[in-house]
């Protein structure tokens, strides 16, 4: 018996004849070599099938315990079984099982299986984040398995309170997902629209986190971040007491956390390990230079080519000296600069580690030199180039840093055409979008607009941990 079909039937039940179960199995799995479907005998002449996934089973359990346990199978102790494996009655259950590193257990003259957990799948240790890293601080971050991924948080939140609800997306992949959150801390109706847009989602395959955010972030088209991603199991059991929800995928070292603020892209996990007054200050140093790395290459290409006279005299003059017989305007200049630079900094990113920051650093040196040197650019133009690049390096997430950098090029578009005025415009219609964007119904500029007082305790600034609910 072979059912005509290209996916496991769902009320198809497990025969009482094992041949009938192995044909149905092998049509199933047909073209699947790492399935292996075993006949097995027992000395009582006791047929039986083991079914499992090669490379998703622990291999050693399996040949020393659970096959000489089925090989010694007679008609008196084969109900045994049932006290210690799960019973199926579907052969969807068995595909199922099988996909998922179980080993099912078919024997001949009964209508149901068994499902034995041998599963071993090969994962990264827990290691250090690299996105994320800290000098003070846990050097603990998440790895692709779901289950080791919530124990980290676990082990940080001791509570009855904390829970994990499952949930299995992509009609085809299956993934297992949980959505995580505090009974009691977290806000009702966040939690409410996260389980909705979680149960909106259709799709056929999800493989990462990032599949996920894109189905339930509120503005797809903004090129602002509306859900914060984070590899530190500290991270998000501090914005899980916060009310925050988060959202675990299995095979993602990447939790998502609902709903996201624009200010929250600004603090790093060191922050709360630090003394409150030097963190303070460096944040407000952080957000000073992440605001230069998208206005400071516009800025000046304004002032320089319409309004020379608000640049003092000296500085003026010397800025004309470099460029004296330069072929090209100044915006053409630091828009060469601009995309010279970030395709260094992506071919970094890509090389081996051994030579991309080598090539990175030591690119970026001797092409501007050469650059100079050869009369195509001024000098100014490599040090605002290099002093944006520089400022934001000062990003704590690397999503947040990807909006800037992409809009650096149309507000220097902007400064080019239109002066000062332009960069104002620019800056307006940043703000308006900002303004307008939802985080999970929080608004994005959230404490800032609307105003609200008691948040501003770890916003700008970060107070003393005794002042803080």
């Amino acid at each position: 018996m072979i059912t005509s079909t290209t996916s496991p039937q769902t009320n198809l039940p497990i025969s009482q004849v094992l041949s009938e179960n192995e044909d149905q199995l092998k049509y199933e799995f047909r073209n699947c070599s790492d399935i292996q479907i075993r006949a097995l005998q027992s000395p009582a002449s006791l047929n039986c099938l083991v079914v499992y996934t090669d490379g998703l089973i622990d291999a050693k359990l399996l040949e020393q315990v659970l096959i000489p346990s089925i090989s010694s199978l007679n008609s008196t102790n084969r109900d045994d079984l049932a006290f210690k494996y799960k019973e199926i009655v579907d052969l969807s259950e068995v595909t199922e099982g099988v996909l998922e590193g179980k080993v099912v257990i078919l024997l001949e003259g009964q209508s149901f299986g068994f499902l034995a957990e041998l599963s071993d799948y090969k994962q990264r240790s827990v290691e250090e984040p690299t996105t994320e890293a800290s000098i003070r601080g846990p050097r603990e971050g998440f790895t692709e398995s779901l289950r080791t991924n919530t124990s980290l948080i676990r082990r940080k939140i001791k509570s009855t309170q904390l829970k994990f609800q499952a949930y299995e997306i992509g009609t085809t992949t299956k993934t297992p997902m949980v959505l995580v959150y505090m009974e009691g801390y977290v806000i009702p109706e966040v939690l409410a629209e996260a389980r909705k847009r979680i149960n909106n989602i259709h799709t056929d395959r999800i493989f990462d986190s990032a599949y996920v955010e894109e189905f339930i972030e509120d503005h797809p088209m903004s090129v602002f971040p509306q859900i914060l991603n984070t590899e530190r199991p500290d991270t998000v059991a501090a914005s899980l007491m916060e009310g925050k929800v988060a959202l675990i995928v299995d095979g993602s070292p990447n939790a998502l956390i609902i709903p996201m603020t624009f200010w929250s892209g600004f603090q790093s996990a060191e922050d709360h390990y630090e003394r409150f007054i030097y963190v303070s200050a460096v944040r407000c140093l952080r957000i000073l230079l992440v605001f230069l790395s998208i206005f400071l290459p516009s800025i000046y290409v304004a002032l320089t080519t319409f309004h020379p006279q608000m640049i003092p005299l000296n500085l003026m003059m010397s800025i004309a000296a470099s460029r004296e017989g330069l072929p090209f305007p100044t915006v053409v200049e630091t828009l060469l600069m601009e995309m010279m630079f970030e395709g260094l900094r992506e071919a970094g990113l890509r090389l081996p580690k051994a030579i991309g920051s080598a090539v990175s650093i030591v690119g970026a040196l001797v092409i501007g030199e050469a650059a100079v040197q050869a009369g195509f650019i001024s000098a100014p133009i490599v040090m605002i180039v290099a002093g944006t690049g520089i400022a934001s390096f000062a990003f704590p997430r690397y999503s947040l840093a990807l909006p800037f950098r992409l809009l650096r090029f149309p507000m220097l578009i902007a400064g080019g055409l239109l002066g000062i005025y332009g960069v104002a415009m620019g800056i307006v219609f940043i703000l308006i979008h900002l303004v307008t964007l939802n985080s999970f119904g929080v608004p994005y500029l959230k404490p800032i607009a609307p105003f609200t007082r008691k948040q501003w305790k770890d916003t700008l600034i970060r107070m003393h941990h005794r002042f803080k609910k």
